[in-house]
């Protein structure tokens, strides 16, 4: 019987119309996403019976990664498609879960997506829901721009980063807010440093359950 959650998932599902640079680059990021994982979620404390929320699930999210564990989806879009129990639903609003929940929140290159009036609210709904949690943020100070795969993209004024943001992964212009350390610790707790040789490619803040 075949997996119904595949590992093997291209994180960059555009990429595949992009350049080959691009598409390499999409499958390295792929790789860096399970090496993340493996180093940072065992930290979690979660267990076979742990109820987990994937907040910005989109089509498939940690059942990726995990695909025994209890995850319930949720997200800002209908995702049809989505192998297990979710909600349409936003996060930086109010999310419809009783508080406690779930035993751990889960969420991965999320936050940035949210505007920074609105993450306030996104934190406290991630810690009201549930006694623990995993949020991961690609760091500012990393010079390859993590959404389009373009070397400096994020660290360029709008006007300039609009043309060039076409010629990477991303697909449709977002804007995004990367955050710093100090404010992934005031939303979340100290963070804890993803590293590539000596930079810092991401946090992860996580508080067991």
């Amino acid at each position: 019987m075949s997996d119904p959650y595949p590992r093997n998932v291209d994180v960059y599902a555009t990429a595949s119309r992009r350049n080959a640079a691009v598409r390499w680059l999409s499958q390295r990021a792929g790789e860096a996403r399970e090496r993340r994982h493996e180093a940072f979620f065992p930290l979690t404390g979660v267990t076979a019976d742990s109820r987990v929320l994937d907040v910005g699930s989109g089509g498939l999210g940690l059942r990726a990664l995990e695909p025994d564990l209890d995850i319930t989806g949720v997200d800002v879009a209908d995702r049809p498609d989505y192998p297990g129990p979710f909600v349409r639903a936003d996060a930086a609003e109010a999310l419809p879960f009783e508080d406690g929940a779930f035993d751990l929140a889960y969420s991965n290159s999320v936050v940035e997506h949210i505007a920074p009036g609105r993450r306030g609210r996104f934190a406290a709904e991630m810690r009201r829901v549930a006694r623990g949690w995993y949020v991961q943020t690609p760091a500012i100070a990393f010079p390859l721009d993590p959404h389009s795969l373009l070397p400096f993209a994020h660290w360029l004024p709008t006007a300039l980063r609009r043309p060039y943001w076409r010629l990477g992964a991303a697909g449709d212009w977002e804007e995004i807010h990367l955050l710093r350390r100090a404010e992934m610790a005031r939303l979340f707790g100290e963070p804890q440093a993803e590293r590539v040789g000596p930079l810092v490619k991401s946090w992860v803040s996580i508080r067991p359950v």
